[in-house]
């Protein structure tokens, strides 16, 4: 239970990694605000999996790239919690299309970008009022942002390279403040991301290729997530940490 006593906030937190986030640090200790904005029913079974374990959460249902949305989610963790935020993990984001540049138009670039940068921004800036000495803020950036991405990826994979600059610099402004930040950068991990955006063959490919032979899981990158947020990393900062089963490395 190293988290014991802490409030995590987890935005994109109804499904799949970001699910798998809340129930970990749930296990570990922490009340969590599940963050979600069209997975309700997620959101509900997330909540449940989490009272299972003897965790307490709520669920806030926020458009991460509205201001207005962010404050809401703000009010609501005050209003449950209390008034100090010690965990925020940053996992709202998504790809929505593989587009060719001929393809990519304002608007997909706007909703990518809001989505998986700007949402990551003004969320981080909005919750760091909450924070002080101690509190960890792990970011979800990408394989795709080291590597440029598959194909149609560009837009995704360059918002998630702005994620992973991002967190450099911020960890040497909140760094004198006692705030650590770290982002993590899950390779191909088993999700309903892939089922919905990678071919079957692409990923049987990808997987033979890493050195340990299949997919990652969402409870997997949960696990290094919960590490991220402990004072067991407390000298960790800035980093972009590779979680791939060997596929690239830093």
């Amino acid at each position: 239970m190293n988290l014991k006593g802490k409030v995590a906030v987890v935005t994109g937190g109804a499904r799949d990694i970001g699910q798998a986030i809340c129930i970990k640090l749930a296990k570990e200790g922490a009340k969590v605000v599940v963050n979600y904005f069209g997975s309700k029913k997620d959101s509900i079974d997330t909540l449940a999996a989490i009272e299972a374990v003897g965790g307490e959460a709520i669920a806030v249902q926020a458009d991460v790239t509205k201001q207005k949305d962010i404050d809401n989610l703000v009010a609501k963790t005050k209003e449950a919690f209390g008034e100090k935020v010690h965990i925020l993990v940053n996992n709202a984001g998504g790809l929505f299309a593989r587009k060719t540049i001929e393809e990519i138009d304002e608007d997909f670039y706007n909703l990518v970008m809001d989505v998986n940068f700007k949402g990551t921004v003004f969320v981080t800036k909005a919750f760091k009022t909450l924070m002080g000495e101690g509190a960890s803020i792990i970011n979800l950036a990408s394989q795709a942002g080291r590597d440029g991405g598959g194909a149609g990826s560009a837009i995704y994979a360059s918002s998630k390279g702005a994620v992973m600059t991002l967190t450099r610099n911020w960890a040497k402004e909140f760094g004198p403040q006692g705030i650590r930040i770290n982002a993590v950068c899950p390779g191909l991990i088993g999700t309903k991301f892939h089922d919905d955006f990678t071919k079957d063959e692409v990923r049987a490919k990808v997987a033979g290729s890493t050195p340990l032979r299949r997919e990652g899981r969402a409870d997997e990158v949960a696990d290094l997530v919960a590490y991220l947020a402990s004072d067991e990393s407390s000298f960790l900062n800035g980093n972009n940490v590779d979680i791939n089963g060997g596929l690239a490395f830093s």
